[in-house]
């Protein structure tokens, strides 16, 4: 109770209007009469494990008392899924209160101090710094998604202002004075033709998503792990770890954990995240899950930054492998994968993964934002829901693609990351990051990038409406190519400043 009470008086000093409880084990019976002590009562099963076993607890005086938020201090131990249950505490006040904030305070764990002496046993090795990271972060107080969907290594940055405009950032990443994963762009508004070619897109493609989603979870069951750990790459492959997890369950009954994790271009992966999951799984059974793969980058990042944690298997598993990066893919075609036609709203109100030194210590995860004041436009649940509809349509031909993929030679040939060698040189950019191979990664240039030009692979339109839609928008020349093993490959602005930008915000041709 301590750590709550001196929250509350610290708010209270910011010159809020405070008040505070405790939740009990012991009912008490509530009368809404205006002079009676306990006006209402809230009732939810125990989620803290305690002693004396499952039972119902009770919160008082919260439900129909006018609050504008309620701030629930738990300890990471008793952050659970029982919490974030929908008949748990979080759910309950949710339905009463307009803003719930969950406030997790580390679990205290007691270390032992060692005293070498002469002849001594060997001395334990003192325990890791993950015992004092707090809990993942789930829904519905952070993420739209259920809480039993996805728990998020992140932390919440949903107060911070990171957005700035995208010219704006795009000059400060060239320009050596700052790094991408700095800060936000400001999040796409879709018009409403945008929106109904997202949904054109999702009733033409949730067939072949379903299949890909069937085809890689086998894979993974049938090579990796038979209870596997799924940790998506946030935020593109998410959607990608909840459809997974959504198909093993839904065909094989099993209930596998989901985690999202932060990794940056240039930095590597969030390390506090990976010794959460190292002292909470075995290594041996996480599988990394990403949306799909262009050049193969993010796929040597992890590699990389993997070298120094034991256990963990670098290699990650894909819906879309165009690139041939990976072993572990559902299809290796390029087609549109409809959650890359949007950013946080069909990701779960999620932002991009932020790292940066005044917000991110080296004990924290990485960052991100939660729009909860994008509700209105979510459609996260819609596109998981749309693509799990067609699992029992697809299950046979899974089966057939998962038997061929078995036995055949799936060695990476880094065809893509060849491809974007190439076209950096012919088109004189001699900047492998500013070619984004692929419809998932041309679409975040896109809505996230200042474009310079989009090559269009010839006879594959039929997954580019939405590309030439924004490209139409923001006045970028599509070029249309013959030999490309992409459909269409987004090149970045390679000598961007805002003076070769014209008045009109619109890209110019080149310097």
């Amino acid at each position: 109770m301590y750590a709550p009470l001196r929250l509350g008086t610290a708010l209270e000093d910011a010159g809020h209007d405070v008040a505070y409880s405790t939740t009990t084990r012991s009912p008490v019976l509530a009368v809404d009469d205006p002079g009676y002590a306990i006006r209402t009562r809230l009732v939810f099963p125990a989620h803290d494990d305690p002693a004396d076993g499952p039972g119902e607890r009770y919160a008082y005086n919260v439900a129909g008392a006018g609050f504008d938020a309620v701030v629930l201090v738990v300890d990471s131990a008793a952050d659970t899924p029982a919490l974030h249950a929908p008949d748990g505490l979080l759910a309950q006040l949710a339905a009463h209160i307009p803003r719930v904030v969950l406030a997790v305070v580390p679990s205290y764990t007691p270390t032992v101090r060692v005293t070498e002496a002469t002849d001594a046993p060997e001395a334990p090795e003192a325990p890791e710094r993950s015992s004092m990271l707090p809990e993942p972060l789930r829904g519905p107080a952070f993420s739209s998604y259920a809480p039993e969907e996805v728990g998020w290594l992140l932390q919440d940055l949903s107060d911070v202002e990171l957005e700035a405009p995208t010219e704006e950032r795009e000059e400060a990443i060239q320009s050596g004075g700052a790094h991408y994963a700095e800060s936000l762009p400001v999040e796409y508004q879709p018009s409403e033709r945008y929106q109904r070619l997202f949904q054109t897109a999702l009733e033409s493609s949730a067939d072949r998503i379903a299949r890909a989603v069937g085809t890689v979870t086998e894979t993974v069951l049938a090579e990796r792990s038979a209870r596997p750990v799924l940790v998506s790459l946030a935020r593109a492959g998410t959607p990608v770890g909840v459809l997974m997890r959504r198909w093993a369950q839904a065909r094989h009954g099993l209930d596998l954990p989901h985690y999202a994790v932060s990794i940056v271009r240039g930095r590597g992966i969030d390390a506090n995240a990976l010794r959460w999951l190292a002292a909470h799984h075995d290594p041996a059974d996480v599988v990394f899950v990403d949306g799909w793969t262009g050049k193969g980058a993010i796929t040597r990042e992890l590699a990389e930054a993997l070298k120094e944690f034991d256990g963990f298997d670098p290699e990650i598993a894909v819906l879309a492998d165009p690139g041939s990066c990976v072993r572990t893919y559902g299809t290796r075609e390029d087609f549109l994968i409809p959650s890359a036609c949007l950013n946080s709203t069909v990701s779960g109100l999620i932002s991009r993964t932020v790292l940066r030194s005044d917000l991110v210590g080296p004990h924290d995860f990485h960052g991100a934002k939660f729009y909860r004041e994008l509700a209105g436009a979510d459609v996260s649940e819609a596109f998981l829901d749309a693509v799990a509809a067609r699992f029992d349509e697809v299950a046979a031909s899974v089966d057939t693609d998962v038997k061929e993929l078995l036995t055949a030679d799936r060695t990476p040939t880094w065809e893509g990351w060849a491809a974007v060698e190439r076209i950096s040189e012919e088109y004189g950019i001699h900047d492998v990051n500013l070619v984004k191979p692929g419809v998932g990664e041309t679409t975040r240039v896109l809505l996230r990038r200042v474009p310079w030009k989009i090559l269009a692979k010839r006879g594959a339109d039929a997954d580019l409406a939405h590309v030439r839609l924004l490209a139409e928008q923001r006045g970028v020349p599509v070029e249309e190519v013959d030999e490309l093993p992409y459909s269409c490959v987004g090149l970045i602005h390679p000598q961007y400043t805002r003076g070769a930008t014209g008045a009109d915000g619109k890209a110019v041709a080149s310097q």
